[in-house]
């Protein structure tokens, strides 16, 4: 396979040094049995013409790509973890395998190509640096939905199952293994600063704050003034994360395990355990069976968030001054009401109004659904196109409750907003009685006949029913 620009890697990330990576051995697998490979993904940059012994070589036995990242890298970081401060974390199974370019181009945007399942690690701990199968699985049906619906995710590159035995407590076992590869932009956590910061190594936090913004937000490494460039890059990832936090709501998706190792500065979600999407909505509702408290619930989402970010401030401040990052931190609340206003209009394809008629609606939306527990994705698919979708809102099986007084301030406003013009309700998803969900009860039944007989094919139609639907949102 000839060298490409579209897989060289930046030099700028091997100059950080090793205080922010640990070189590993990816792990000998005694199986290599390809489940998926995200060809589309792929294409992006440049990866789609491998042959499947190629693909298992880079994506199951880790051999460097060509004038890559010659090691697997095991990335070092801290976090708080349910809002308690563990400095024991890093990459305990997974690395940084390769940097790839966007679109073949070489200043096209830098993604890396992330392992979950590739074994051992200094920050493994107890554990064994494995993924269940079923694990894989999940993390692939979240992507895939997640991106259809048009959120700021990673993206599932490969999943191979690995034939080893593998013991856990919360699966029937002994259960199937996989080892996994994701597309992200970037693996730059809060918890990255975090650790620097608690280490008191201002010198490594200045570093990292320069790489992450020449690489990711020019705006801000264009800042000269040190301490206004680290309030500049608390600002920037402010409004990155709001966007991603807003499409998760419009979503209905509660991502449940809002760590600060689990937010990248560039915003991107990725790391899927317990997630869910909500039947029904219901500020209240958790993914992880684990979260008592409700610390993760989907209400709070916008506020961890906020609390997040503010660690990040914290973990600066050696860079620039209290006053200063408040100021930046203060942006975050007006950015998340403005992402939500667009992630919500975006997701029922109408045109944006003021500022305070889209509030209005995302109030009256919200609070009309969950007052009547309709299932949560249908009045984003009955009146998808607003006002031009008032006859297909009719024929709904929910149409008793857009003829509701609970339903009439959401209704006036629906019907009075034209579609965006990139919105095509030609597209024979439309023309489909049930939206497309993903659901807690569809995963199980999908990871069913995999588990009892090795049978791919329903969850595999599942995926391609899914980018169906995002084409048809314009998000395929």
């Amino acid at each position: 396979m000839p060298v490409s620009d579209r897989y060289r890697p930046d030099p700028r990330h091997h100059a950080l040094g090793d205080r922010f990576y640990d070189p590993v051995p990816a792990a000998r697998f005694p199986r290599h049995t390809i489940r998926f490979r995200n060809d589309r993904a792929a294409a992006r940059v440049g990866l789609d013409t491998l042959t499947d012994a190629e693909w298992v070589a880079h994506f199951g036995r880790f051999e460097p790509l060509p004038a890559n990242i010659p090691q697997p890298l095991a990335l070092r970081y801290h976090g708080h973890q349910f809002q308690v401060y563990n400095p024991d974390l890093g990459d305990g199974r997974g690395f940084l395998f390769a940097q790839v370019r966007e679109n073949g181009e070489p200043d096209g945007r830098l993604l890396d190509l992330g392992t979950k399942g590739s074994g051992q690690t200094p920050w493994s701990r107890s554990g064994d640096g494995r993924l269940t199968l079923k694990g894989g699985v999940r993390e692939l049906l979240a992507t895939e939905m997640l991106e259809a619906l048009g959120v700021n995710t990673s993206q599932t590159f490969s999943l191979i199952e690995t034939g080893e035995e593998l013991w856990r407590n919360d699966e029937p076992s002994p259960t199937r293994s996989c080892v996994m590869v994701r597309l992200n932009h970037s693996h730059i956590r809060i918890g990255s600063f975090q650790r620097q910061a608690y280490l008191g190594d201002t010198d490594a936090l200045a570093a990292l704050l320069d790489h992450a913004a020449t690489l990711h937000m020019p705006e801000v490494a264009a800042v000269d003034d040190r301490l206004e460039r680290a309030a500049a890059f608390v600002e920037a990832v402010g409004h990155n994360i709001a966007r991603t936090g807003a499409q998760w709501m419009a979503a209905g998706f509660v991502h449940g395990v809002l760590n600060t190792d689990n937010i990248l500065v560039t915003g991107q979600s990725f790391d899927y355990g317990p997630w869910r999407f909500m039947p029904v909505h219901d500020p209240g509702f958790t993914a992880a069976y684990f979260d008592q408290t409700g610390l993760y619930a989907y209400g709070r989402q916008p506020d961890t968030l906020m609390w997040n970010l503010t660690r990040l401030a914290e973990s600066l401040l050696g860079l620039s001054n209290k006053d200063r990052l408040t100021e930046a931190l203060r942006t975050f609340p007006g950015a998340f009401q403005a992402q939500m206003a667009e992630a919500v209009t975006r997701r029922l394809g109408i045109q944006r109004g003021t500022a305070e008629e889209d509030d209005a609606l995302i109030s009256a939306l919200f609070t009309a659904m969950g007052q009547a527990q309709i299932p949560f994705e249908r009045p984003f698919f009955d009146w998808y196109g607003g006002g031009a979708s008032q006859e297909r809102a009719k024929g709904s099986p929910h149409a008793r409750l857009y003829d509701s007084e609970a339903f009439a301030s959401a209704r006036e406003i629906l019907t009075h907003r034209p579609p965006r013009p990139e919105v095509d309700l030609s597209h024979p998803y439309f023309a489909e009685r049930e939206p497309q969900t993903m659901l807690i009860d569809e995963v199980e039944a999908l990871w069913g006949p995999v588990d009892a007989a090795d049978d791919w094919a329903p969850l595999l139609a599942k995926v391609e029913k899914v980018r169906e639907m995002g084409a048809a949102l314009g998000n395929g």
